[in-house]
């Protein structure tokens, strides 16, 4: 080593007088560099700015004094926070339960936070929970049941996830969606297998894309059969809710039903109340169907046939899609596949 080096070495200071931890100050005249190239080296960005032996020196002079970059100060500098906001209709189902879980979980693997954001009652804009949206956020994930927060906390001016939403249309972000019109294929299919030629959706009464989907999809396949008849109610997704759009429905004139489709697993609990309550057995009298495949769909007795949505691997796909959009690649496109369970609420239709 030469005389120089070595006197260098020598006078190095350790760290900054009246710091408590080495800054890049103190690695930029250990290196005898400067701090923006601290900075470019250890950000690397130096390759075609700096020689590599200055690199080597830089990273050297950061060895020896135990140098860490200060992670928040630096995503402050540059308006990254490492920090995404979920966007859901509600914290008290436990089908969003499982997408926070999901992405919340991919999140953590890759550095970042994750801050819930619910809508109160599932509508309607929430209160803006940070001054400034952008100034707080990397990124947003939002259910598409929930636009108007979205609106609200100006998410849609953010990179941007949709989930549940029409590619064709969302707001110009990312999508992710569930393959919800292939879930109601399987449950036409399903209940036309079973002889089923008069049917009821009871559906959900909140404008979405998803169960403007499932309507389609159940139209166009029970159509595919001949002889079929579709009548169609509407209800919030709740049980008393349910209960009462279907008891209304059952007790319309005309000839009745013998097959419910629902929206939810909380509906199909709805229909089943309304069911007993008009004295018609299920699967008996009535074949009842749901979709997500909650725990509620097993706590019923008989057990309910029932489309599973992957609530989690939903929330991962969600927070990987983002993840691709910070770093400007194309998300995947491929919807998620979903699975009819068939349980002891379908039968053929009685006599």
């Amino acid at each position: 080593m030469c005389a120089v080096q070595e006197s260098r070495r020598k006078s190095r200071p350790t760290v900054a007088p009246g710091s408590t931890r080495p800054t890049s100050r103190d690695v930029a005249q250990v290196a005898g560099v400067s701090q923006a190239a601290v900075s470019l080296v250890l950000g690397g960005k130096w390759r075609g700015r700096v020689s590599e032996t200055t690199a080597e020196r830089v990273r050297e002079a950061a060895r020896e004094l135990g140098y860490r970059p200060n992670l928040a100060a630096r995503n402050l500098r540059l308006g990254r926070t490492r920090t995404v906001l979920l966007v859901v209709p509600a914290l008290t189902t436990e089908f969003f339960a499982g997408v926070y879980t999901g992405a919340a979980r991919v999140a953590a693997e890759h550095g970042f936070g994750m801050v819930l954001y619910p809508s109160p009652e599932g509508v309607g804009p929430a209160k803006d929970p940070f001054h400034s949206a952008q100034a707080a956020l990397d990124g947003v994930i939002a259910s598409s049941m929930a636009p108007e927060a979205l609106s609200a906390i100006r998410g849609d001016q953010l990179p941007l996830v949709m989930l549940d939403s029409d590619p064709r249309g969302s707001l110009g972000a990312a999508t992710v969606n569930l393959d919800i019109a292939d879930g109601l294929r399987q449950v036409a299919e399903h209940l036309l297998a079973l002889g089923h030629r008069r049917f009821l959706h009871l559906a959900a009464g909140i404008p979405s894309w998803t169960f403007d989907t499932r309507a389609r999809s159940l139209a166009t396949h029970l159509a595919q059969a001949p002889g079929t008849s579709l009548g169609s109610t509407r209800a919030p997704i709740s049980i008393e809710d349910a209960l009462t759009a279907t008891e209304s429905a059952l007790a319309a004139p005309g000839p009745r039903p013998t097959a419910i489709v629902c929206d939810d697993d909380l509906l199909a609990a709805g229909a089943y109340k309304a069911a007993r309550r008009l004295g018609l057995r299920i699967p008996d009298d009535l074949s009842i169907t749901g979709v997500d495949d909650l725990a509620l769909a097993t706590a019923i007795d008989p057990e309910l046939t029932t489309v599973r949505l992957d609530a989690e691997l939903f929330g991962e796909r969600g927070m990987q899609a983002l993840l691709a959009v910070l770093e400007g690649r194309t998300p995947a496109q491929d919807a998620i596949p979903v699975e009819l369970v068939v349980r002891g609420s379908t039968a053929p239709p009685g006599p």
